[in-house]
């Protein structure tokens, strides 16, 4: 019973860090689209200030549905071997955007294609910024549901 919690507890931790990493991620890239479009703070207009609050969790929607079954085999990795060093999240989130690249591509279809290279440098820069805000809320204890961790190489 007792480890049955914790396995429910830590699925709750991952669900969270999930939702942590897209809104992080949406919140990235819309800063990027905003700041190609001439946004600077040092000038604030106040329509692309206040559509922030709707479009970061309506974009991280589609963030969390188009990443969701790479991203499901990245933290099954991460708590199977379990990795707790930001970078292997940062490069896993790397590895996501461009699986979510390839996806969009195979489609075959002209308006969903990602084709101009700043914009995939954009979404793999996004996926590096879900996966390390994903590891600042929940990769940081990778394979804490096993009785005996794996031993830390860093310490």
């Amino acid at each position: 019973m007792r480890r049955l919690i914790a396995y429910l507890v830590r699925f709750a931790v991952i669900l969270f860090g999930y939702v942590v990493g897209s809104l992080a991620a949406s919140a990235f890239l819309n800063i990027l689209v905003l700041a190609h479009l001439g946004y600077t703070p040092a000038n604030p207009e106040p329509t692309a200030t206040a559509s922030l609050y709707f479009s970061v969790p309506f974009v991280a929607l589609f963030v969390a549905y188009f990443a969701f079954m790479p991203a499901a085999v990245v933290i099954l990795i991460a708590e199977v071997l379990g990795r707790r060093d930001w970078l292997f999240y940062a490069l896993g989130g790397a590895v996501i955007a461009v699986v979510f690249l390839g996806f969009v591509h195979s489609v075959r279809d002209a308006n969903f294609d990602v084709t101009a290279t700043n914009a995939r440098l954009a979404v793999i820069g996004c996926g590096m910024v879900g996966g390390i805000f994903y590891w600042l809320s929940a990769g940081r204890w990778a394979g804490s549901w096993r009785r005996a961790a794996l031993p830390d190489l860093e310490a």
